[in-house]
């Protein structure tokens, strides 16, 4: 009983603590901090405005769990607003998708029924407006927020910040393996060591980068010139510098309490003994209310810890090595690969599907044909039925249903659910009214609904898509498959790329693979991969430039038969670059005002299907060269099979210097 008595006490006493010394003079001295318009009108008091902040800062915080950067729009004419987020680079994708979940909340709360807003919180930052600011360049309203702990020697110290930070911001902006992020650390005494990060939003161009570093370089010298420590917050990039290893991955060499941050805000000695104290109290007041809760929570973790095993141990199949392709009955994991949420039993499909009745159809895919249905919620979706003659066996079908259920992206096909039943493998995804983009794109009367910036948002979408495989999501995933067939359009034209049979996953730092099967569809697959079984993020960088040519032109590339000296559109774009022709390849429906940007949308594409991997960009550079005509674009070298005829592609390729087999789809329309 006396114990009990104590221990009220002493929680008594810790929250007379919290609320009567340190609440509100600590509030100001930690994140958030945020930055809010002046401007309240009718659209940010407007339901409708609101209803469309409220959608986008939800898609946002959802995507933080799978992207560290993410910007989206949401609504129509004056009620649209714009949104973007953030994570620093180092943090993992559940501190990521913690710190938005708290961005939104903050954001609401300190900035309510404002147009414009934006929020920084410790490892990340939030942005929305309702004008349109994505991919612009903006420093205005920089904050500084400095360390309360001066340095002894300002000049010295202030001279070797600015050369680390410089030297880091050409890094960040300039590498485009960077993913316009850098740390780095540098000796400062002989107890002391400094460490510095620099981070741009993925919208900005390299040049752009390099301005809002610099410009924040200057900002956080005026604002916090001496002190040991400091962060400039501004809505395009990030920047800060310490005397401790603050990011992970640095290599801690001197921690000592001194170098601690806090920012400066005329703190004294009376704050530093409640912030310890209510440190020490809050947590253990924290383990004492959980406490009776632990159980349970070990319970549902372990839980879902081993489901979560069971989806690690099945994608670890498919990583950059291949495997054998056993047959489905044998396949081990059968009866967790059911237990997943998604699974969906098969009488529900065949309820949905008419019993895959042929008024059904929607089509023919690579690997079996694809149904329209409705569930029982009234839901339509695409059901894409495996042939059981198909080539795609248990580790193709799994590799699909794991890899796009941890996928999420506004351009990649979502999956709803599947259903493993006996020798049926089925797949259920969301349905796309308008079909494939080759079903539109390759049909002389459906072509002329694709106006040139409807086509323009298409190949946007396809090389976000594309980029958020390689760099954004949780790993990084070469499609292996890109063509116009594999990209459906929804209600509003815009594309989601889908079958992901044949994506393979890079572990690690991997960045390059080789594989004894070669699956693909002629014309779109790289040189390398089609002849060496070597595949990396450069061979679907050159399947996209073949689909960018596609686009843009209205033709095909493979089938092409314009001259006996290029029997692909490819050879024959190079063909007429070369020979300053290649507004010939303009599709005659589009504008003939549109010369200049046609031209160079012929030159990215161009660059796209070099021969030699090493000289195609990356998928962060083609969507950046996309965006504008500012970026200065290379010269194209030779593309792969630009000379010379090709023998018939439904069939399997045996090379005397290989024992690599190759299997190549038809590219007929579905």
């Amino acid at each position: 009983m006396e114990h009990s008595t104590n221990f009220r006490q002493t929680l008594h006493f810790l929250l007379l603590c919290y609320f009567l010394f340190g609440r509100n003079d600590l509030a100001l001295a930690d994140p958030p901090y945020s930055v809010c318009s002046n401007n309240i009108n009718n659209n940010s008091l407007n339901t409708s405005f609101q209803t469309s902040l409220q959608n986008l800062l939800g898609s946002l915080a959802s995507n933080a769990s799978v992207s560290r950067y993410y910007n989206i729009s949401y609504g129509n004419e004056t009620d649209k607003v714009y949104g973007q987020f953030m994570c620093l680079d180092y943090v993992s994708y559940d501190d990521c998708h913690g710190c938005i979940l708290g961005a939104t909340q903050a954001i609401m709360n300190l900035c309510p029924n404002k147009t414009e807003a934006v929020v920084w919180e410790e490892v990340c930052q939030l942005r929305y407006s309702n004008v349109s600011f994505l991919g612009q360049l903006n420093v205005k309203d920089n904050i500084g927020k400095d360390n309360v702990i001066n340095i002894s020697e300002p000049v010295k110290f202030q001279a070797l910040v600015e050369n680390k930070l410089r030297n880091l911001t050409k890094q960040a902006a300039f590498n485009s393996s960077a993913n316009k992020y850098a740390t780095g650390d540098e000796p400062y005494t002989i107890d002391d060591t400094l460490y510095a990060l620099v981070q741009c939003t993925l919208d900005l161009s390299p040049d752009e980068c390099n301005k809002c570093l610099e410009a924040a370089i200057k900002d956080v010298a005026s604002q916090c010139y001496g002190s040991r420590g400091a962060r400039l917050l501004s809505r395009s990039c990030y920047l800060r510098y310490e005397l401790y290893a603050f990011y992970e991955g640095a290599n801690e060499t001197s921690a000592s309490p001194k170098t601690q941050p806090t920012t400066r805000s005329g703190g004294s000695g009376r704050k530093i003994w409640v912030i310890i104290v209510l440190t020490i109290g809050s947590a253990f007041l924290v383990v004492v209310l959980m406490a009776s809760f632990v159980y349970c929570g070990a319970m549902k973790k372990g839980t879902r810890k081993g489901k979560d095993e069971i989806l690690r141990n099945h994608v670890q199949l498919h990583n950059s090595g291949d495997s054998e392709n056993p047959d489905f009955q044998d396949f081990e994991g059968l009866d967790e690969l059911k237990a997943n949420d998604s699974y969906i039993d098969l009488v529900t499909i065949h309820s949905a599907t008419n019993n895959f009745s042929d008024s059904n159809m929607l089509g023919q895919g690579g690997f079996g044909p694809v149904y329209k249905g409705v569930l029982p919620d009234g839901k339509q979706v695409a059901v894409k039925r495996l042939s059981r003659f198909s080539e795609q066996g248990a580790l193709e079908f799994t590799n699909e249903v794991l890899l796009i259920l941890k996928l999420q992206h506004k351009n990649l096909v979502r999956l709803l659910g599947f259903c493993v039943d006996q020798q049926e493998q089925l797949l259920v995804y969301e349905f796309m009214p308008n079909s494939s983009l080759d079903v539109v794109l390759f049909d002389p009367k459906k072509r002329a609904q694709l106006n040139w910036s409807k086509r323009l948002n298409i190949i946007n979408g396809i090389a976000r898509g594309i980029l958020y495989l390689h760099e954004d999501s949780r790993l990084r995933i070469i499609h292996r498959d890109l063509k116009a067939s594999n990209v459906l359009l929804d209600f509003d034209m815009n594309p989601k790329i889908s079958d992901f049979g044949m994506a393979r996953i890079f572990a690690g730092a991997d960045s390059e693979a080789n594989t004894a099967r070669i699956v693909g569809t002629y014309g779109y697959m790289a040189p390398e991969y089609a002849m060496e079984g070597l595949y990396s993020i450069k061979s679907d960088v050159f399947s996209f430039g073949v689909l960018l040519l596609e686009i843009i032109t209205g033709r095909r590339n493979a089938g092409f038969n314009q001259t006996k000296h290029a029997q692909t559109l490819v050879a024959y774009a190079w063909h007429l670059w070369n020979e300053r022709n290649a507004l010939e390849l303009m599709d005659p429906l589009l504008n003939d005002g549109l010369m200049d940007e046609f031209l160079r949308f012929i030159h990215i594409g161009l660059l796209c299907v070099q021969e030699d991997a090493f000289d195609r960009p990356t998928m962060s550079s083609v969507v950046v060269m996309l965006k504008g005509e500012t970026v200065t674009l290379s010269q194209p070298q030779q593309p792969a099979f630009s000379m010379g005829r090709f023998t018939e592609h439904h069939q399997t390729f045996t090379r005397s210097c290989s024992t690599n087999g190759l299997s190549i789809s038809s590219v007929a329309p579905r």
